[in-house]
């Protein structure tokens, strides 16, 4: 019983911590996944504007650099994974072997995301993820552009994927 309730803790401390992964072993073949960069097209631009404008205001008050926007590779990847994530109906981090590997393969030195759900603004979404300490860190963190997958699902509610990087 000790060892369940030991396992069940720590599956519950890397499932809350997991917001800002550099690293993860991915079971799928990550050099035979290619992206469609159509894909960009379906995020919600005018949300995902506003969510950079606030993190980089937030960016801005502590001294740090601009990030720039991606609509193209980072974007698709982000798009994608929200549409997973909308399949799946929870969010995750699932398979972000395969994002962060694909935007190595680009030329990105470093590779983080966060991921939200529920939100209805740019403003309630980014306020939460710098209340979240592991959230903070990715947004504070050392990269220079983003990606965004911002897309509702059947019943109006939005998922967000926003990939950050280091070229």
């Amino acid at each position: 019983m000790k060892l369940l309730t030991t396992c069940l803790l720590a599956m519950v401390f890397f499932t809350t911590i997991s917001c800002s992964k550099e690293e993860v072993v991915d079971t799928l073949e990550e050099s035979n996944f290619t992206i469609d960069l159509n894909l960009a097209n379906e995020t919600d631009w005018q949300m995902a504007n506003e969510i950079l404008q606030r993190v980089n205001a937030y960016r801005a008050s502590l001294g740090l650099p601009e990030i720039i926007k991606d609509q193209q590779y980072a974007s698709a990847y982000a798009v994608d994974h929200t549409q997973y994530m909308i399949e799946q109906n929870r969010i995750s981090h699932d398979n972000f072997g395969i994002r962060s590997t694909g935007l190595r393969n680009r030329g990105a030195s470093s590779v983080s995301e966060n991921v939200g759900f529920g939100y209805t603004d740019a403003e309630s979404l980014v306020n939460a993820w710098i209340n979240s300490t592991t959230h903070r860190s990715v947004l504070e963190g050392n990269y220079t552009h983003s990606g965004f997958g911002v897309i509702q699902n059947n019943s109006g509610k939005y998922f967000f994927t926003q990939l950050f990087y280091r070229k």
